[in-house]
């Protein structure tokens, strides 16, 4: 079990104006922040990043609105992160999700939601690798 998880604030969320409010929650919630970052991803490193997924129908669209617009890249530490992070963000449909959740708060749909995270510690560190060198990150 890790205490760090990978978190991306996603172009809808960034473009609504609800970045500053994610990462309060963030701290509120007692994760430290380790590493983060703003950049915008190109088609290509949006398609490394979700090569996990070449194979599965909603491909082409993840990969166009991953790279259509800014988003944060962040490294978060606390207890068991993966796991208490994925309770944060709630469902991936919004209106699935668990009311005070991130997604419920500020995502539109499954495919604008918001917010990435980690779904596994060995991801994790796989996500957090692809953006953050070691000189980026708090130790």
């Amino acid at each position: 079990m890790s205490n760090r998880t990978f978190t991306m604030i996603k172009p809808d969320a960034m473009k609504n104006g609800h970045a500053g409010a994610i990462i309060d929650r963030f701290i509120k919630e007692g994760f430290k922040i380790v590493a983060l970052k703003m950049t915008k991803l190109s088609p290509e490193k949006a398609g490394e990043f979700y090569a996990i997924h070449k194979e599965r129908p909603f491909y082409g669209e993840l990969v166009e609105f991953m790279s259509s617009g800014p988003i944060i890249a962040a490294i978060l530490e606390k207890a068991n992160a993966v796991a208490t992070f994925r309770t944060l963000i709630g469902a991936t449909n919004p209106a699935q999700a668990a009311e005070g959740t991130i997604r419920k708060l500020y995502a539109t749909s499954v495919g604008e939601n918001a917010v990435h995270g980690s779904d596994s510690d060995e991801n994790a560190i796989i996500e957090g690798n692809f953006f953050f060198s070691g000189l980026e990150r708090v130790l």
